[in-house]
């Protein structure tokens, strides 16, 4: 059985953290499915995922092939059948819009040729450039519906639930991305009739027109024409309509996907959807697709979501994307939703096969460490297996009549390549799933710990995928909510602020429940200058009721379509002077003062320039001597507000800022450089980690505190660079209970109090280390006797914790020899019982 409560994945009743790899047995041949499942397992996975794609399984005549009939790679159930001999759980994706590559985005032909009404026009008329359909035409949910019947009883006679190793199933792939990546919103006749109800239910006869003035709705050729040209009048109101209809359309279509699943027989395991997309080595597009698709799932019993990343290298450029990106998926889940990631990029980077990118071997392990930090309980490795395309049953003549685009050969760059043999990232990718399945079991009963600290998510500054590109008003707020809701000022806070050691989530501020200084003591903002007014009135309740708040960007002045609205600043007592950008010719630059100095001026690329009331100025630009930078009072709460992108690299600076709204990095590091991101995560019983990642090219040794207490007893900790490591904090190893978990008699607890290296293996009686480039100490509280299995093992009775604790074994284990850790196993002698 699998159950979802409480950010868990209990599976079989214990909670688990799934860690997979994409195995694609359509491109395989039959007799090579078990030596890549082989490969799987080796490198410590317990789950295999793969797409089943619809263009694939259907065969000339219109018949589905699940069973081998045309194909013996089409048999379905004898893949699953087989993972589960080895162990494997088997994440389900059938589409039906699957991508990988795959022509059509894996729907086949006949779609097109038999329903041409499904391929939507959108601005001006024109036809969308990519293979997406209207997802609700009913013509194209018709042939779903008969895609889901062939295939989900292979799935449903496999379920968990059922006793059987499928653990989850994934509807559809991407939503609306394709939209968003071109800019072009589905508009065809059939949705435009559908978005026109919409509207007439939330807006009465007078306020809708006039909120769209001139356009007859209620004619379906002035409507179409309306809609897909729209006048600038009502340009920027149609953005907000239809973005916010798009989302409840995304929502009606899994439901419907659902439905056919279900009716097929597939229930009793999590739903999932996979939430694109990231571009350019950065996650800043990220959260479009959290707002096109969060009301799928959010608070929707038996769904989860699902991050779909590709950004490379995990460098101090973008780990605050990554970061970002699992605090903002958090801010939507309701109480049981865990995160996940269901395309978790672990390729070299060679997609294009020319050798122009080569990621470093460390990017799967770090981005691993850092999601497994923060809470995912599955992670697909994406892809794992590389394969060949067959050709397609019907030649279509297009140069190769392959299934993919890739030409011959897929996945030549992933960790076990097309032929089989083991890629660039294979070992590093093995060695980070095995060094998060030796402490699975306690990983996943912990949450990420958090300072008293959020980060500000408004999903409607990324509901930009609707953007009509004509109209001036529409362009200008876009523009300006693209430079500030994730990429400019914002970004530079959320870097600092993790540099300075502060662990956070996120809150999301449209959620009328969500934001109260009692749960969110201290909130950052990545402000624009338009900003929702229901949102900025919340932001002055919360500040008036002792709220603090860290706003770097813009002090908004108008609602999120233009109209003026300045609640937040009147409550801020400042008025907007107008924007200053720097170029090449003019040197805009800031100075600091108030509690901000004293401080070198530093040059910036744009600010907001201000006319304080009261508060103390902290930053003015330099030319005009206006302020650019507050710190205001209001009611019992207080801001610092920020209005120009200053420095990140400053982490001082936004550190004091910190403290001074009143919350303090609880957990601290002494490396001089901000390569270094530290949290910890705790369970019920008080087990911790400690997960620190050094992302710079350089090794870092330094000292932790908490709450200026010592940990790890003052030992160093010698972190190589590009590496990360899991600390261990009071762990118990053998806590002398049984199964009623109640004290079991004469018997004596092992409990490892802390370590500097990091575990390899738990098993009963033992637990290995893997040893750093220096000397590494791990420190135990028992009375049992302890011994290890190297030659010059050192136990020391009477250490120091260096939180109190004293009269600790302090086991000293030797620093590496080789490239990579040599593993040290520490054994305690068992009692009478055991």
């Amino acid at each position: 059985m699998i159950d979802v409560r409480s950010k868990r994945l209990v599976v079989d009743g214990s909670p688990r953290i799934l860690l997979s790899g994409e195995v694609h047995y359509f491109r395989l041949a039959r007799h090579d499915w078990a030596d890549r499942l082989d490969k799987l397992v080796a490198a410590g996975a317990d789950t295999v995922a793969s797409y089943i794609p619809w263009l694939c399984h259907e065969d000339k005549d219109g018949g589905i092939d699940v069973t081998g009939r045309t194909r013996p790679e089409l048999d379905l159930g004898a893949f699953v059948d087989l993972a589960r001999e080895r162990g494997l759980y088997f994440l389900a994706r059938p589409g039906p819009f699957v991508m990988a590559e795959l022509k059509n985005e894996g729907l086949p032909y006949r779609l097109y040729d038999e329903h041409p009404e499904i391929h939507p026009v959108s601005w001006d008329g024109e036809p969308v450039p990519t293979r997406t359909v209207d997802y609700l035409a009913p013509a194209y949910l018709a042939e779903v519906e008969r895609w889901y019947a062939a295939v989900m009883p292979v799935l449903a006679n496999r379920l968990v639930s059922r006793g059987g190793n499928v653990v989850a199933v994934q509807l559809d792939n991407e939503i609306g991305m394709l939209s968003w990546v071109t800019g072009r919103p589905d508009l065809t006749d059939h949705l435009l009739a559908d978005l026109d109800g919409w509207l007439r239910e939330r807006y009465d006869a007078d306020a809708l027109a006039a909120r769209y003035p001139g356009l007859a709705l209620e004619d379906p050729a002035a409507r179409a024409a309306g809609i897909r040209s729209p006048r600038e009048e009502y340009a920027a109101a149609l953005l907000h309509d239809l973005g916010r209809y798009m989302r409840a359309r995304f929502a009606r279509y899994v439901a419907a996907l659902r439905g056919f699943a279900e009716a097929a027989g597939v229930s009793g395991v999590p739903f999932l959807v996979n939430i694109h997309g990231t571009a350019d080595g950065r996650g800043t597009p990220f959260p479009i697709g959290i707002s096109q698709l969060m009301d799928t799932y959010r608070g929707v019993p038996g769904m989860l979501s699902g991050s779909d990343h590709y950004f490379g290298d995990l460098t101090t450029r973008n780990a605050a994307d990554l970061y970002l990106m699992n605090a903002f998926m958090d801010a939507v889940h309701d109480a049981d939703q865990p995160l996940t990631s269901v395309e978790f990029e672990a390729g070299d980077g060679d997609y294009a096969r020319d050798q122009a990118t080569r990621y470093d071997p460390s990017a799967v392990d770090l981005k691993t460490r850092l999601c497994v930090a923060q809470g995912n309980r599955l992670l697909n490795y994406y892809l794992f297996a590389g394969g060949i395309n067959p050709r397609l049953d019907t030649p279509v003549g297009d140069g190769n009549d392959r299934i993919a685009f890739t030409g011959e050969r897929h996945g030549t760059g992933a960790p076990v390549g097309a032929l089989g043999e083991l890629g660039l990232t294979y070992s590093r990718t093995a060695a980070v799933m095995h060094a998060v399945r030796a402490v699975g079991g306690k990983l996943a009963t912990m949450d990420e710990e958090h300072d008293d600290l959020a980060m500000g998510f408004v999903p409607d500054y990324f509901m930009t995928e609707t953007a009509y590109p004509k109209s001036t008003l529409v362009r200008e707020i876009v523009g300006n909510l693209e430079r500030h809701r994730f990429g400019g000022p914002g970004q530079l806070m959320a870097r600092a602020a993790l540099a300075a050691g502060y662990r956070f989530g996120a809150v999301d501020l449209q959620d009328r429940e969500a934001l109260a200084p009692r749960t969110t003591p201290v909130l950052m903002l990545a402000s624009a200058r338009y900003l929702a007014a229901p949102v900025q009135s919340r932001l002055v309740s919360y500040l008036r009721a002792g709220g603090r708040l860290l706003l770097c960007g813009e002090v908004p002045a108008y609602d999120l379509e233009g109209r003026p609205c300045t609640t937040l600043q009147d409550a801020l007592g400042v008025r907007p002077l107008g924007v200053r950008h720097g170029d090449h010719g003019f040197f805009l630059s800031v100075c600091a003062s108030g509690w901000a100095a004293p401080r070198p001026e530093v040059r910036v690329s744009s600010t907001q320039l201000l006319e304080p009331g009261t508060g103390t100025v902290l930053l003015r630009e330099y030319a005009s001597g206006d302020a650019c930078g507050l710190d205001v009072r209001v009611g019992a709460g207080r801001a610092v507000v920020l209005t120009t992108d200053y420095p990140g690299n400053d982490v001082a600076f936004y550190r004091t800022a910190l403290e001074t709204l009143g919350v303090r990095a609880r957990l601290r590091h002494d490396a001089p450089r901000a390569g270094l991101l530290v949290t910890s995560t705790r369970n019920e019983r008080g087990e911790r980690f400690v997960h620190a990642l050094n992302l710079d090219g350089y090794d870092a040794d330094f000292r932790l505190t908490e709450d200026d207490r010592t940990l790890f007893g003052g030992h160093p900790v010698a972190l190589p660079a590009r590496s990360g490591v899991m600390l261990p904090i009071d762990l118990d190893l053998d806590p002398g209970v049984g199964s009623d978990l109640e004290p079991r008699v004469g018997h004596s607890p092992v409990r490892l109090a802390w370590a500097t290296a990091e575990i390899a293996a738990l098993s009963p009686g033992r637990v290995a280390f893997r040893s750093g480039p220096g000397e590494c100490v791990a420190a135990f509280e028992t009375d049992r006797l302890l011994h290890g299995d190297w030659s010059d093992a050192t136990f020391t009775r009477d250490g120091v914790a260096g939180d109190g604790r004293d009269g600790l074994w302090l086991v000293r284990i030797p620093a590496s020899t080789g490239g990579s850790g040599q593993v040290h196993t520490v054994a305690w002698d068992p009692v009478s019982g055991d």
